[in-house]
């Protein structure tokens, strides 16, 4: 698949690269893609969520009130779940959320997604570029001449760029990796997918082995 080069300035310079089918032109397994995101979504949970239970609350331990003849029920603590200031029953403890997936299917995710994005139009190639300082306003200028100022993007270097990520980073639609950090569930959140041109062989490396 031919992929017309353009500039930062969103002109074209004239050459194509030539995208791996391989790599771009897959048939998506939608299976591999929702266990992919999935991972990755449960990756980010902390799970640090805690409630005590009734062993664990701090209160007098002495029978609250006489077994018998009260007409209601037997109560024998008032740490019991059923008082106001109880324990929780079945109340949620820290846990790990992750869950391991096998390289291969992980690799077909990603190889889906990006045919997803290439069958709609939404992957471009564009020439390396790098900048002398971090500035927001230099990285806002290359969104607004490729049409993505109000859309969310995705940005692929070859290697990382401190310089084009701190550029970035206070851009809330858009976000810049490298081809060793690119994952399934960030090329479909994004609405664009921009390739920068050195980025191509590393991103198939990383998808052929």
């Amino acid at each position: 698949m031919k992929v017309a080069v353009i500039d930062i300035n969103g002109k074209e310079t004239g050459r194509k690269v030539d995208l791996s089918d391989a790599v771009y032109s897959i048939e998506p397994n939608k299976h591999a893609v929702y266990l992919d995101v999935k991972q990755y979504l449960a990756n980010q949970r902390q799970g640090t969520h805690k409630a005590k239970e009734r062993a664990e609350i701090v209160g007098s331990t002495r029978k609250i009130k006489k077994q018998k003849g009260t007409g209601t029920a037997r109560a024998g603590s008032i740490k019991s779940p059923i008082f106001k200031g109880g324990g929780r029953i079945f109340g949620p403890r820290p846990r790990n959320y992750s869950f391991k997936l096998n390289k291969n299917l992980k690799r077909l995710a990603r190889k889906s997604a990006l045919s997803i994005k290439a069958n709609d139009k939404a992957i471009q190639v564009i020439e390396d570029f790098s900048f002398d300082a971090p500035k927001t306003k230099n990285f806002t200028a290359i969104l607004k001449s490729l049409g993505l100022e109000n859309k969310k993007s995705l940005f692929v270097l070859d290697e990382s760029n401190k310089n084009v990520y701190l550029s970035s980073r206070n851009l809330n639609g858009s976000e810049v990796v490298t081809a060793s950090e690119l994952s399934t569930y960030k090329i479909l959140n994004a609405n664009s997918v921009i390739l920068l041109e050195g980025s191509l062989k590393g991103i198939e490396m990383n998808l052929s082995k």
